[in-house]
């Protein structure tokens, strides 16, 4: 998968940049990200550092599978996966389609949160998938008892398909054309 550009998307909340996450340097960082206890639904609670570099090492390494860190107006704030879902996380549990791209997002744990962040965060994620012109649907697996993120994807314009069993959890398949998040966003602003 080719790299993502920096273009910034300026928000309420800041300006987001995205930038390869690099499994050395950014090792320890993303570690206490993925391990904080708002962090369940990621299930890497029991990550040591070193599993951590190990795991986004080989996401580094995959040819349909990238990990970035977001920026905030330039420091380190969420991070985006992207994944071919044809390839990896929904290969076999659904019929992909062509411009099909599959996304994770975390945002990083704060003591200090910034009303409507992390629907920003999402919303520059949403633009930044959709920025390739490849990109006809944005396909999504979260845990069905994660309810925060399900309102959060209802809010940018997913649509649930159905409920899949994936070997690690049950979820609620969901895409979002281009389409429906122009639509979803716009009735926002």
């Amino acid at each position: 998968m080719s790299t993502t550009s920096t273009t910034g998307t300026a928000t309420a909340v800041g300006t987001f940049t995205f930038r390869p996450l690099d499994p050395l340097t950014d090792g320890e960082l993303v570690h206490s990200w993925v391990t904080h206890p708002k962090a369940g639904f990621w299930m890497m609670q029991n990550h040591t550092v070193a599993d951590v570099r190990r795991e986004y090492s080989a996401i580094a390494a995959h040819a349909h599978h990238d990990a970035f860190i977001g920026l905030r107006d330039g420091e380190p704030a969420f991070l985006m996966e992207r994944y071919d879902p044809s390839e990896v996380e929904l290969a076999g549990l659904y019929d992909a389609r062509p411009g099909d791209v599959g996304m994770h997002f975390l945002v990083a744990p704060t003591d200090t949160p910034v009303h409507g962040f992390t629907r920003a965060v999402i919303t520059a994620v949403m633009e930044e998938l959709f920025r390739d012109p490849a990109t006809a649907r944005v396909v999504v697996e979260p845990d069905v008892r994660n309810t925060a993120v399900h309102a959060l994807n209802e809010a940018v314009g997913f649509e649930i398909v159905e409920k899949i069993a994936k070997p690690e959890k049950d979820a609620y398949l969901s895409v979002c054309t281009r389409e429906r998040f122009r639509t979803a966003v716009g009735a926002a602003r």
